[in-house]
């Protein structure tokens, strides 16, 4: 019998684990070995995982000094861009592929979001092995005043909203990156520092509630967009994937 494909996952904060993505990769066969890089937990220097999953934090790509583990996170990135290993990368994760790719990162840009936001999918994400096929639309949370502001040269812009264009892009053929937060549901808002949320505007009541209401179209766009980066991860087509599941 075959090895499990594993995937290597750092987490950047206490509460910014692989959540329900981790849980959708191990259901489609693929295994998440997290090191909590925040908490001192060394990171490997080369990456002989199958691929690479970058968690989001409270950091920009390269706040060294907040953050002494960053260096070797964006080392990581660039062995995986430099193999072509399947690459996931989640807000800062997103955010280090812009940068390591060439692209621009900004801290406090634009106009910050919060709570479940609608993501709109562009045409090129219409031929995408990993977005391709979504709703025009789909609902997500996040929690971010940091942004892309450039995407890498050559970067395909998949997905976006009004406030924060660059959502998702893709980088090369394996490799992903999204500002939003697949990997949390409603439950994540209920952690949320009710004072500092309320002195943005925010309700971290109003905000749960919204989260609930579009949870099922979330969790299954984005159950799906982690069972089709397993396929990536396992050498498999879509198709395969998809002929997989139906029989489980």
């Amino acid at each position: 019998m075959p090895d499990t494909p594993r995937v290597l996952a750092v987490q950047n904060g206490a509460n910014g684990g692989p959540g329900r993505f981790g849980e959708w990769l191990d259901a489609a066969g693929v295994a998440v070995d997290v090191v909590t890089a925040f908490d001192g937990s060394a990171l490997p220097a080369r990456l002989e995982h199958d691929g690479l999953l970058v968690l989001g934090g409270g950091y920009l790509p390269d706040d060294d000094d907040k953050a002494p583990w960053l260096p070797a996170t964006r080392a990581l990135v660039e062995q995986a861009l430099a193999r072509s290993a399947p690459f996931f990368g989640i807000c800062l994760g997103g955010q280090m592929l812009a940068s390591v790719g060439g692209g621009k990162v900004q801290g406090d840009a634009g106009a910050p979001e919060h709570g479940s936001t609608s993501i709109t999918m562009r045409a090129e994400a219409a031929d995408d092995v990993v977005f391709g096929g979504l709703p025009a639309a789909v609902p997500a949370i996040e929690n971010h005043i940091d942004a892309v502001t450039a995407l890498p040269p050559g970067a395909v812009w998949l997905a976006e909203t009004e406030r924060c264009p660059y959502q998702a892009f893709r980088l090369g053929d394996r490799a992903w990156g999204v500002q939003f937060h697949p990997e949390v549901g409603p439950e994540r808002i209920r952690k949320w520092d009710v004072e500092h949320t309320r002195r943005r505007g925010l309700d971290v009541d109003e905000l749960y509630a919204a989260a609930v209401t579009d949870d099922p179209i979330s969790r299954a766009a984005w159950g799906e967009v982690a069972s089709r980066f397993a396929a990536v991860v396992k050498g498999e087509s879509v198709k395969e994937e998809r002929l997989r599941r139906h029989r489980g």
